[in-house]
């Protein structure tokens, strides 16, 4: 940087050299420099949740006394700017930080406090919209990035994850009823089992969403909890006792969650439990997901060769050197981001576990990871349901023919002729390529009405036993 590039700030350490055109200050560009790991910053949803807590800071402390009116103005406008996304390029601290995130709380600190003192028409740099002093009044890193990681992650779950898991079950739920009067051949082990109504295969899928939206609605309430207030150590030094509860009331206004303070200001700094417990249940919708994907690739698998029993919606060609192939990608893009988010509960484990004595010191990551993960879930969702569970169809005629060839049907026959008996009427099926039908119907084993009804396949798609019907 040349002498035009650059002003001088000064920090408890001394001199440092900050771009001249940067909001950032001193602390900020000693970050920059001692972290050039990743390229990777914390994501615009905590800078927006930085912000938020700064603004409801600076509003209760001028309440409280304690912050002069006019530079209570001017960081919440300033503040503002950093909520609206205005000002997202000055947040450039690498993600592999210290792990308390205190380079990007200060990063946050000094844009919102040269910022303010533009807004009074001062140069930036100057102390008169003080960093510390001022932006960061009663609070500290410790409390404020737990709090930030609380209130990013849980806006990110009520306002994109929820709504996108809402839309998937509907379109399940829609396909379930669609599907209901179409019998195909069940699977189990990969292999032929008795019949079940394509209905009730996608009524399942339904289900496993209805529970991620349950898992996750209930891990998501202990972010309701949030550290500030605790500052250093989760004793409150340097903070008003009513600081804590005015603020968190004030960031429950500003983003309509119902924010409360925590119960116990050293669990809430020393463990990041409520971070772990949401994470397991974002596991858990990986899971499922990855579980509903592979199903509609196997099931949609041909068109020609494979079970071919549904058609998957054609978004793209598929291949660069098979003319006409097209392949079930959006079911591929939910796969890789289930791994995605898998991995990105292994490094929150292990992160979780790095609260000592009263502090965790890989919160970073944690949050970068939190987020990713839901709002990389919260996208695929919204795509997979849009460019492909919505158009999905069936077909009808080639489950109803596969039925018939399965030696499954046989197990209706069971309860009536008993078990080794239909046994020997499946090995007969396998070896001479008739169907079970007409083995049973050759060796007379049931009147024909009787056999015809046993082994109607609708039939076997409810609960019952066919001698007591």
């Amino acid at each position: 940087m040349t002498g035009q590039e650059y002003r001088v700030e000064r920090d408890s350490m001394g001199e440092v050299k900050v771009p001249k055109s940067a909001y950032y200050g001193a602390q900020t560009q000693r970050a920059v420099e001692n972290f050039p790991i990743s390229g990777i910053g914390f994501p615009p949803r905590f800078v927006r949740a930085l912000a938020i807590i700064k603004h409801a800071a600076a509003s209760v402390n001028q309440e409280l006394g304690l912050l002069d009116s006019k530079i209570a103005d001017v960081i919440r406008a300033a503040a503002s700017e950093v909520m609206d996304g205005k000002l997202d390029e000055e947040f450039v601290v690498d993600i592999f930080q210290t792990g308390s995130g205190t380079s990007t709380n200060m990063n946050a600190n000094e844009v919102i406090a040269n910022r303010a003192l533009e807004i009074l028409g001062k140069e930036r740099g100057g102390k008169g919209v003080h960093p510390n002093d001022h932006v960061n009044m009663s609070q500290s890193s410790n409390d404020v990035i737990p709090t930030a990681i609380h209130v990013s992650a849980l806006e990110a779950i009520q306002r994109e994850l929820l709504p996108a898991l809402q839309g998937l079950h509907q379109a399940l739920t829609a396909k379930a009823k669609e599907f209901d009067r179409i019998v195909k051949i069940g699977r189990t082990h990969l292999a032929d089992a008795t019949p079940i109504r394509l209905g009730q295969e996608f009524s399942g899928y339904a289900r496993q969403i209805e529970l991620s939206i349950e898992r996750i609605g209930a891990a998501a309430s202990g972010l309701e909890e949030l550290a500030l207030g605790g500052t250093a150590v989760g004793t409150g030094i340097n903070t008003h006792p009513e600081f804590p509860s005015r603020t968190i009331k004030k960031i429950s206004q500003m983003t309509e969650l119902p924010f409360r303070e925590a119960k116990n200001h050293f669990e809430a700094q020393a463990a990041k439990d409520a971070v772990v417990q949401v994470s397991g249940s974002l596991k858990t919708l990986a899971v499922s997901l990855t579980k509903i994907a592979n199903d509609l690739r196997w099931l949609s698998s041909g068109p020609r060769c494979g079970i071919g029993e549904i058609e998957l919606p054609d978004t793209q060609p598929g291949s660069s050197i098979m003319p006409g192939k097209v392949n079930p990608v959006m079911c591929e893009s939910v796969l890789q981001v289930a791994a995605h988010v898998i991995g990105c509960d292994a490094t929150i484990t292990v992160c979780g576990q790095a609260g000592n004595f009263e502090l965790n010191v890989m919160m970073p990551i944690m949050a970068l990871r939190l987020l990713e993960a839901i709002t990389f879930s919260a996208s695929v969702v919204k795509a997979f349901t849009e460019k492909c569970i919505v158009g999905i169809e069936a077909n009808k005629e080639h489950c109803e023919e596969m039925i018939e060839k399965s030696l499954a049907m046989v197990t209706a026959l069971a309860p009536v002729i008993g078990y080794d008996a239909a046994a020997k009427i499946a090995k007969e099926s396998y070896a001479t390529g008739k169907t079970v039908r007409e083995v049973a119907l050759a060796h007379k084993v049931l009147p024909p009405d009787k056999l015809a009804k046993i082994l109607d396949p609708w039939r076997m798609t409810e609960p019952g036993i066919p001698d007591k019907e």
